[in-house]
């Protein structure tokens, strides 16, 4: 754009282009993926014209994160009325900002550790306003356990972000708020003393090298990001030098997608003998929703392996990752379905979503991951999420 007499002006509202288009790339295809040549070109200009309003790529992904945060902060605002006034606020901005999920869990972890605590800050300050909002209409709860409550919604919403389906808007709006109304109204009945809090990574199955490699790895992967950990520190977590891990795995990668199919092995063969003895739906259901918690709590590194670093695949093991996962959810969606036939496959897929979600997310996040009761609590959370009483 130039003005009468040419001189260069940028048009209005660039800046928010960038950062719905750049948002949408890393989203789509993880951070380390996108280039700002690739941002620049998604939007219509430059790489210099891009520059001009980000210094580099760390500053665009800070502020995209932020701009996402923003439209929490919008909804829970406009919310402040009650509960059920809140989950529609949130329902919206769920749709509307579903990337998030991702950009959070993922993406935001490879910020400087100062612009992550403030992120952070921002993210607790939003969830506190949301906990005061439940507090008033459930006095009975304490601050810790309406927290508790209020993050388990964020994290069923932030399950839009693992899947591109949905249903019409409104539909949609009023599936997700139906989902939010439910959870934040769990009872909260009084909890046995629980087992003592299960710490992040189980011993390896097997006492060999590779064992142990694969155990690290999912360990530090999880904690520091694939791209933030080297060799070296993946040598010095099993006591051997970091050019002794190529005598197990030939490159970096290839042990990344071996720590997930290793996952992916153990989950399968304790999920499937949960099911296979069950002798109903509502069984099959209930006995498999039981198995995933004991074994989220169990492998905590390979959840969060899972969710934040299955984009740095290479693409034959992507897809098996990412076929492996659908084929697992789809397992889950047909159950459900049993259980409650009036679910047609879009609302089941968006509750099982919503369930695995805040299930995953649960089982890592600080402090409600050290809660004795956590299991008890997530279990309730779940059926919740499914709308099975």
């Amino acid at each position: 754009m130039t003005t009468e007499h040419g001189v260069a002006r940028r048009p209005p509202g660039r800046k928010a282009q960038i950062l719905v288009t750049a948002g949408e790339q890393f989203h789509r295809s993880g951070y380390h993926q996108v280039s700002m040549a690739e941002v620049a070109s998604g939007v219509g200009i430059t790489a210099p014209a891009l520059y001009r309003h980000f210094r580099n790529k760390p500053e665009l992904l800070r502020q995209v994160v932020g701009a996402e945060l923003a439209g929490l902060r919008a909804a829970v605002t406009a919310g402040r009325s009650g509960p059920a006034e809140l989950c529609a606020r949130l329902a919206a901005a769920a749709i509307d900002h579903r990337a998030l999920g991702t950009l959070w869990q993922r993406d935001a972890r490879l910020l400087p550790a100062a612009q992550r605590a403030v992120l952070r800050r921002e993210l607790r300050c939003e969830v506190r306003r949301m906990a005061e909002v439940l507090g008033r209409a459930r006095p009975e709860l304490d601050l810790a356990d309406a927290e508790l409550l209020c993050w388990s919604l964020l994290s069923a919403y932030g399950g839009l972000s693992y899947h591109t389906f949905a249903p019409p808007r409104r539909r949609f709006e009023r599936l997700l708020t139906e989902v939010g109304v439910a959870l934040l109204a769990t009872p909260f009945d009084p909890a046995g003393p629980g087992p003592e809090p299960v710490g992040g990574a189980e011993p390896p199955v097997a006492d060999s090298r590779r064992e142990e490699l694969l155990a690290a790895a999912a360990r530090l992967f999880h904690q520091c990001g694939f791209d933030n950990v080297s060799t070296d520190q993946l040598g010095a977590a099993v006591g051997i030098a970091g050019p002794s891990v190529y005598r197990h795995f030939d490159t970096k990668a290839e042990l990344l997608a071996a720590t997930l199919v290793r996952g992916r092995e153990r989950l399968w063969h304790e999920i499937s003998g949960a099911l296979a003895g069950a002798d109903t739906p509502a069984s099959a259901l209930h006995c498999g929703l039981r198995a995933y918690l004991d074994f989220a709590r169990r492998h905590v590194d390979y959840l969060g392996v899972t969710v934040s670093e299955t984009e740095r695949l290479a693409e034959p093991d992507r897809k098996a990752a990412i076929d492996a996962r659908r084929d697992f959810l789809r397992t889950w969606v047909g159950l459900l379905r049993q259980v409650r036939p009036e679910y047609d496959k879009a609302e089941a897929r968006i509750r099982v979503h919503a369930m695995f979600s805040l299930v995953n997310d649960g089982v890592r996040n600080r402090p409600g991951c050290q809660r004795r009761d956590l299991t008890e609590r997530l279990e309730a959370f779940a059926w919740a999420a499914l709308g099975v009483g």
